[in-house]
């Protein structure tokens, strides 16, 4: 699950997830589906400083798991205009206005909070992403059409469960 603390500078944060992984102790990365199928899962960060989503869900084998990873593919802020629909969806149509790009420098956002998962039950993980944090621009400060931004993800476990 995930949720967002506030960029107060836009109306609308979309980040595209392409995979969420959990790194099982001693062996490989396990790629956990994402909600509602799909192959990516775009969330407007700044619809989820009031809620929460889910983001991957699936059934994982029982044991530790030391790491979970997102992998971004984009990421966009707009400045004039909120997104319409649900906080997060395998596809969130670009408001319209004032937008730039955001560089994700690595590409993926990795989490060491490590947790173990029972052979019976379901495991909840609920992330925060604090954006205003995240998101920072690093040229043309006197405009935002053009400006270029760069995330590096503040992202912590809220809980466990």
């Amino acid at each position: 699950m995930l949720k967002d603390s506030p960029f107060s500078d836009a109306k609308a944060l979309l980040v595209t997830f392409s995979e969420v992984n959990v790194h099982a102790s001693g062996g490989a990365w396990i790629t956990v589906p994402f909600a509602a199928g799909g192959t990516s899962r775009t969330c407007d960060l700044k619809k989820l400083e009031t809620a929460q989503d889910i983001l991957g869900v699936g059934s994982l084998p029982a044991g530790h798991y030391t790491q979970l990873r997102l992998v971004v593919s984009s990421a966009a802020l707009y400045f004039e205009n909120v997104s319409s629909g649900a906080a997060c969806a395998p596809m969130i149509a670009p408001p319209a206005g004032t937008t730039a790009s955001v560089d994700v420098p690595s590409g993926e956002l990795k989490l060491n909070r490590e947790f173990d998962l029972a052979s019976s039950g379901g495991t909840r993980i609920l992330l925060d992403f604090d954006g205003d944090q995240s998101v920072k621009q690093t040229g043309n400060a006197n405009a935002k059409n053009g400006a270029r931004y760069m995330m590096t993800p503040v992202i912590s476990v809220v809980s466990v469960q």
